[in-house]
């Protein structure tokens, strides 16, 4: 079974990632990598507790990243494979404007 990623922005933007064979992510390392975009972005926590669920980090890396981050192929890559990694789920929509992650 293929594993795709994807990416839904604002105005009709979208990525469609295939998860290649090539070195998959572990899971902590992905964590960590996801936990730098999110503060390298300034993101901010979604709930009012300041509590961030895995795929709360995921949507809102996305979202602050924009086009421009999506178009630099290494970022792009990397982020395919911590996204994959991190949530651990063969097909994976990161929908910016529903403000929803699905699997």
């Amino acid at each position: 079974m293929r594993s795709q990623i994807l990416v839904f922005l604002d105005k009709g933007v979208e990525f469609h990632f295939n998860v290649g064979e090539a070195s998959p992510m572990a899971p902590d390392v992905a964590r960590a990598w996801l936990d730098t975009q999110f503060t390298e972005l300034d993101c901010e926590p979604l709930r009012a507790s300041g509590k961030v669920l895995t795929a709360d980090k995921v949507l809102l890396v996305t979202q602050a990243a924009g086009a421009a981050l999506f178009e630099d192929e290494k970022w792009a890559a990397d982020y395919v494979r911590a996204v994959h990694a991190a949530l651990a789920k063969p097909m994976i929509r990161v929908d910016v404007p529903a403000m929803a992650v699905t699997y």
